[in-house]
């Protein structure tokens, strides 16, 4: 019977000097140990298919870096924003590579432009105050009329929203407030904000708004009233922007 040896053997005798000349005859090495040369070079190519090349190995390290930016962004990041996060991170990579390993893992951002969130909600139980403005968004002084609105923000931590207030003359922001929802709590904050910029000087001021549920709410219509602002408000979704 034929016993043969393992092919690991044989590399470790003969096979590792191999690329450099060989030094020794896998022929006669393969004699001397009784196996074969086809089951050595068997053996040789499966090891190199299992052996990634530096080319592999980069990408495969790109793949994971991506993936976890992708994953802490809560999978809003698109290639150019991964990119950027790469290269500061201290690696040299085109946008390019960044979204062709995207694509072959599945992972894909979100843009701003797939979708359109609501943040005007009506309360259909409400009462609404006439409308002070009508499209006259610049009254000729300072503080005559305020606009407000709620904005979505697209970022990486989940929902925010943006409530302003803006001078109709000056168009300076006087107050704002940020938070994970909408709600009236937002608006008082931003007026709270506003009144103080004008060191208390708005008695009279018209503060205008869309048809949210926000601006109908009482608590809203408490810190109008507290401040002698009066409300006004024109169709549902016009916002302060405009004009």
């Amino acid at each position: 019977m034929v016993k043969y040896a393992c092919p690991e053997s044989i590399e470790e005798t003969a096979g590792t000097a191999a690329p450099e000349g060989e030094r020794f005859s896998i022929r006669r090495m393969a004699r001397l140990l009784k196996v074969s040369t086809s089951g050595y070079y068997q053996h040789v190519t499966r090891r190199a298919a299992v052996v990634a090349t530096p080319r592999q190995q980069r990408r495969a390290d790109l793949e994971v870096k991506i993936v976890d930016i992708h994953r802490e962004s809560r999978g809003t990041y698109g290639s150019p924003r991964v990119t950027a996060e790469l290269r500061a991170r201290g690696e040299v990579v085109t946008k390019k590579t960044v979204a062709k390993i995207m694509a072959s893992a599945g992972i894909e951002g979100i843009s701003p432009r797939t979708f359109k969130v609501k943040t005007t909600v009506v309360d259909p139980q409400a009462s609404f105050p006439p409308d002070l403005i009508e499209r006259c968004f610049d009254q000729g002084r300072l503080d005559a009329a305020w606009f407000t609105d709620i904005t979505y923000l697209t970022c990486g931590e989940g929902d925010m929203f943006l409530c302003a207030i803006r001078d109709g003359h000056s168009r300076k922001v006087l107050g704002y407030s940020i938070a994970d929802h909408i709600g009236a709590d937002m608006v008082t904050t931003a007026i709270d904000q506003a009144v103080a910029t004008r060191g208390g000087l708005c008695d009279g001021t018209i503060l205008h708004s869309d048809r949210g549920g926000e601006y109908t709410a009482h608590l809203t219509a408490v810190a109008c009233g507290r401040y002698g602002l009066r409300r006004s408000m024109g169709a549902t979704g016009i916002c302060l922007l405009t004009g």
